[in-house]
């Protein structure tokens, strides 16, 4: 075990010293991180910021591409030949074909690589030629990061947590009765094994589906090729007076430490601790939508995510990165097309503050953050309208369910956070001033211009923050 962890040490320093190296004397590279819990939009904002840096016409906010020594990019075999590619082509396809569809979302990691030429700027512009920057882009689950805590728990404190934390949740129903009538002091068994990570699955779904973002192990969710697999085969369980040698409370114990040790370790190691900048997508409206305990959930899940980026709560993680750290962190709230944009700088002002814990210890850690509200892909067109004597700053879509022209007002946000923020806080079980409406649209049919990339809200912002500094 030491020799192993000595060894990970070195093959780390060997890498950073390896990346150092050529970035100052070759081609640098920027690895970029995108994650962000389900349904955040990850896939459409990789693809659309891939498509408007190779097509630059909507993108004046990023210097480089406004001051035309953006000179091309594009995309090459990525340097990674065991992480599946990202389906960057088959995703455009999805958003641009005559019928537009929202592409399949992040199940696993992917990695795709864009080549900029670049002309230097200021003093160095007539000394020397285009230079060639390397854009890797790593998608990988936010649901993922979240199970960097579970590396400080053992399965008895992981288990007693998870228990409490579901006993009033109605998601949680049939796992804890079927719990409660499991005796963890009888010999393990494969098929009660089963029923019960079955059942703990079946309510990490709901709870997902219902708002909740504490839902760990996040594998369980995205289980990919591990599906079915002792390592995927546990559940949370009450810990009786004596666990005996061969009892299924042990066994749950083993397959948790195996998660930790085959499934979580590996996934910092190989990706996570060598990105260099790192955009966090959020679903700030959806969660706004679902209600007060959503948000407050949503605002503790942003608080763990960022605990992958400040390794001193952990061994393991600050020994990988040997003191590399992700130097730019974005908070992005997405799908800022469903408000008219006279209400963005509201939504703006809301992810400041739902992420501001996270933030600042980002900041403490030595990490640029920053907050901001985005469309990758717009799909709506704005609108005012006059109802009952009011104007209403509406948004104009086709809805998803059934393709239908709709034009429609959320509601308005407050212009405090803490009108919001507050009540979440405090528990409450539903908004008081008002319901914040939630509408789910299709992609539009595009039709662009040559060199224009599909329209955005922000993403040149979004890309001058987290690379226009090495450009």
């Amino acid at each position: 075990m030491v020799i192993n962890t000595l060894a990970d040490g070195v093959l780390r320093s060997v890498e950073a010293v390896t990346d150092t190296v050529s970035g100052t004397f070759f081609e640098p590279v920027i690895r970029l991180g995108v994650t962000g819990l389900a349904r955040s939009g990850k896939t459409v904002f990789i693809t659309s910021l891939v498509a408007n840096l190779m097509d630059r016409g909507r993108m004046p906010g990023l210097v480089a591409a406004a001051e035309g020594r953006l000179l091309t990019a594009y995309l090459q075999p990525q340097p990674d030949n065991t992480v599946p590619r990202f389906d960057y082509e088959a995703h455009l396809g999805d958003l641009t074909s005559r019928s537009p569809h929202w592409p399949e979302s992040t199940r696993a990691v992917s990695e795709l690589r864009l080549s900029l030429k670049v002309q230097p700027g200021g003093l160095l512009s007539g000394l020397q030629g285009p230079r060639v920057i390397h854009l890797d882009i790593v998608d990988y689950p936010g649901e993922w990061l979240l199970d960097l805590a579970l590396l400080d728990k053992s399965y008895a404190e992981w288990s007693e947590e998870v228990m409490q934390r579901i006993k009033g949740r109605s998601e949680a129903a049939d796992f804890l009765v079927l719990s409660g009538q499991t005796d963890a002091t009888q010999p393990a068994g494969e098929p009660v094994a089963k029923a019960l990570s079955a059942s703990f699955t079946t309510y990490l779904n709901a709870a997902r589906d219902a708002g909740y973002y504490d839902c760990t192990p996040g594998r369980f969710l995205l289980p990919g090729d591990l599906a079915g697999a002792p390592v995927l085969t546990f559940a949370p369980l009450p810990q009786p007076e004596e666990t005996p040698r061969k009892a299924l409370w042990r066994e749950m114990e083993r397959r948790y430490e195996a998660y930790k040790r085959e499934v979580v370790k590996p996934f910092f190691r190989d990706h996570f601790a060598r990105i260099d900048r790192q955009v966090v997508l959020v679903d700030a409206l959806g969660a706004i939508h679902k209600g007060p305990q959503a948000v407050e959930d949503m605002r503790h899940a942003m608080a763990d995510i960022l605990s992958a980026f400040r390794p001193g709560r952990n061994d393991f993680l600050t020994r990988l990165l040997m003191g590399k750290r992700v130097e730019k962190i974005l908070f992005a709230a997405t799908k800022a097309d469903h408000l008219h944009h006279v209400q963005h700088p509201r939504l703006t002002a809301i992810m400041e503050a739902l992420t501001r814990d996270a933030r600042d210890r980002a900041r403490f850690a030595g990490a640029d953050t920053a907050a901001m509200s985005i469309a990758a892909l717009r799909a709506t067109t704005e609108q005012t309208l006059d109802h009952k004597g009011r104007s209403l700053d509406c948004v104009r879509g086709a809805l998803l369910d059934g393709g239908r022209q709709a034009a429609f007002y959320p509601g308005e946000l407050p212009e405090d956070p803490n009108a919001l923020l507050g009540p979440a806080r405090d528990g409450a079980e539903r908004w008081l001033d008002g319901d914040f409406q939630a509408m789910r649209f299709a992609p539009a049919p595009l039709t662009l211009k040559p060199g224009d990339g599909p329209p955005h809200i922000r993403i040149d912002r979004a890309a001058q923050f987290l690379i226009g500094d090495k450009l």
